[in-house]
């Protein structure tokens, strides 16, 4: 829910441009109309279709807000704008500000096909490289080997899991890592104990037959009852755990809205949970994702300081999807991790350098088994966590700059300037490889014009020293 109208002029960094960004994460319509007198008219706001609220004498209806930034300065400073706002009175708890793990997921490394001792392997491996949080992805409860089954039965796996996640979290953490946890809450399967005791749960149409996607259904969330039982089930397994980290993940969209207004009032009870969430468990890190992106806007940006930006993890792919994203929401809040090659989505092949470097321009994370990569890479993993944290302040906090875009260059640039102007980090990117191709030339920005900056290479590789020129 965010558009930008630039004048044909306008550039990254000269020219005027408007943006609205809508604060809410349901059904939205963002409209621009041109009358014949060439005026502009820009409306943004819950799609009125199948929507309604009828107002009796003294109550009140509060929408939900769009924020506007109009920048002089190009759409580099209109993303800037954003970026701060969001990252500094938007976001809030604990990990607005607070240094962000660097995590490994299990889920490409073993999709459903685990057991604990798999895990604790993966887990063991990623401690030694310096991989400070483990995040265990689906497959871990009801009876969830596949994507048939399971959805709505928040108890463990025995089988899998004999010691349940208590004592998983906890092995975890004799290891020297923090523990995380993938859920899909707002899901039910068919097959399932959920769905067997509350067929009435899903939203459907009344006597229609209801439609499913991914082989699931969706929990009706606007409904109290819905909601509370679900919470309840989580905070069971939470209470028993040690437990640091979230991913709250949602593979769909809604269908057969059966009535008016069912849409908002289900964003009402997912915003109602995750306050309750939020409220009863401050520590614990939450990172939003529906499919990746599905549901990346400012309203789940309030509760979740971090969103999954895309299940496309190919690193040429990944510049594209960062790059898009970067103009309306901070770095800082762009899940993007290393993962495996070939690359599971696309079948390419990437160098782990390009891989590295592009996951830095976001929370940073892995998605792989480190046991199957080579001792080389292994320290080229570890090289990459310690320039991340070298770089850290910078990339979460600096100013961002696009310096080159993705659609009209071989070579993808972006910068992050200190806010003092006292250094910068510049990445670049070939998507495709080149022979014999020409100097490329790019103009760092945020930086002063009469200071002198010394410049270094940072190798991302493990294998010799960062060079001075």
């Amino acid at each position: 829910p965010f558009l930008i109208l630039a004048g044909r002029e306008t550039t990254e960094n000269h020219g005027p441009c408007y943006s609205m960004s809508f604060v809410y994460s349901g059904n939205f319509l963002a409209q621009v109309e041109v009358s014949t007198y060439e005026m502009t008219r820009v409306m943004m706001g819950i799609n009125p279709q199948g929507f309604s609220w009828e107002l009796s004498r003294d109550e009140e209806f509060q929408t939900p807000e769009v924020v506007m930034v109009y920048s002089d300065k190009g759409l580099n400073g209109m993303s800037q704008a954003y970026h701060r706002l969001y990252r500094d009175r938007l976001m809030r708890g604990k990990w607005r500000n607070h240094a962000r793990p660097i995590l490994l997921n299990n889920w490409e490394a073993t999709y459903f096909d685990f057991d604990e001792e798999k895990i604790l392997n993966i887990a063991k491996k990623a401690k030694e490289v310096g991989v400070e949080l483990f995040v265990l992805d689906d497959g871990w409860f009801g009876t969830r080997n596949d994507d048939y089954q399971g959805l709505g039965d928040w108890f463990v796996n025995k089988n899998k899991l004999p010691n349940g996640i208590s004592g998983l979290s906890r092995k975890i953490e004799e290891m020297g890592l923090k523990f995380g946890l993938w859920v899909e809450l707002e899901m039910v399967n068919k097959n399932s104990d959920c769905y067997r005791a509350h067929p009435d749960w899903l939203i459907g149409a009344p006597d229609r037959f209801e439609s499913h996607s991914r082989h699931q259904h969706v929990l009706d969330f606007s409904r109290p009852e819905v909601v509370d039982f679900i919470y309840d089930s989580i905070s069971k397994v939470i209470e028993e755990s040690s437990i640091s980290y979230i991913k709250w993940d949602m593979n769909r969209s809604l269908a057969d809205i059966y009535a008016p207004n069912v849409t908002y009032d289900y964003v009402l009870g997912v915003y109602d949970f995750l306050e309750k969430l939020m409220n009863r468990y401050s520590d614990i890190l939450i990172e939003g994702c529906s499919g990746g992106g599905g549901r990346f806007d400012a309203g789940m940006l309030y509760y979740s300081p971090q969103i999954w930006c895309s299940d496309d993890t190919d690193a040429i792919e990944r510049l594209q999807i960062q790059y898009g994203t970067s103009f309306g929401y901070p770095v800082s809040t762009m899940g993007a991790h290393v993962s495996a090659v070939p690359n599971h989505q696309t079948g390419r092949v990437t160098p782990l350098a390009t891989r590295g470097c592009v996951a830095m321009a976001g929370t940073f994370g892995y998605e792989l088994d480190l046991n199957k990569m080579t001792e080389e890479e292994k320290v080229e993993v570890k090289r990459q966590i310690e320039v991340f944290k070298q770089y850290y302040d910078l990339i979460s906090d600096g100013s961002y700059f696009r310096l080159t875009s993705p659609q009209d260059n071989n070579c993808v640039v972006w910068e992050m300037a200190a806010k003092d102007a006292s250094k910068a980090l510049i990445s670049a990117v070939y998507q495709h490889v080149q022979t014999n191709c020409a100097a490329k030339f790019v103009y760092p920005r945020g930086l002063c014009s009469d200071a002198s900056y010394e410049v270094s290479l940072t190798d991302l590789k493990g294998d010799k020293k960062d060079r001075m020129q």
